[in-house]
């Protein structure tokens, strides 16, 4: 790369490798922007990602309207790593939407209850969410072979508890879902939908 380009690293990962790769790219006269998204392979396609940026605004200014055209949102929130822990912040928050929805969905059905006449009701209040707005229907048809995997969600979580470990933040319910995974994996769903948090409570 050029002196003075702008590295821009999509990956997740964690804080720390995010400030090592921004040292290191400051060393060779580059600059760097930790730039984790969210949306999945969907909002890849339609270009309506959501970036979570780290990094020295100028970079990120110079980046953001390269960004633009693959997503709807693209936002500084702070130093090198900031980027990472923002999408620790989302997987966490995922993580719990969906185990919630799992068990909503189940105790719907053990109750007779029509799926999705109570989804179709509930969505328009408090309870509505991405995931049920995208993910109760192939939920409630048992479909999981698409969309974000679990050993890649595995990974997600396992970054935020390690860095809870760190900061002293208390993850119980964090924990709790990634051990569900775990027998997810267990049950051959390691490249299941992250939603597939369901087919353990059917088992």
């Amino acid at each position: 790369m050029a002196r003075g380009a702008v590295l821009v690293d999509h990956t997740t990962a964690s804080a720390d490798i995010a400030r090592e790769l921004h040292s290191k790219a400051v060393l060779r006269g580059l600059h760097f922007v930790d730039a984790p998204v969210s949306g999945g392979e969907a909002g890849a396609i339609n270009g309506t990602l959501t970036l979570m940026c780290g990094g020295d605004a100028a970079p990120f200014e110079a980046m953001k309207p390269v960004a633009m055209a693959f997503a709807r949102a693209v936002t500084r929130l702070g130093d090198s790593g900031a980027g990472q822990l923002a999408k620790m912040v989302n997987q966490i928050c995922i993580a719990g939407l969906v185990q919630g929805l799992s068990e909503g969905i189940h105790f719907a059905k053990k109750s007779g209850l029509d799926v999705h006449a109570v989804v179709d009701t509930i969505s328009k209040g408090a309870a509505q969410s991405w995931q049920m707005d995208n993910r109760y229907k192939t939920m409630t048809d048992g479909k999981f072979d698409f969309g974000f995997a679990v050993e890649w969600m595995r990974k997600d979580l396992s970054i935020c508890i390690a860095e809870s470990r760190r900061n002293g933040a208390n993850l119980p319910v964090t924990a709790l879902v990634d051990q569900f995974y775990a027998e997810v994996e267990k049950m051959g769903g390691k490249r299941w939908d992250t939603s597939s948090l369901l087919a353990r409570l059917q088992r």
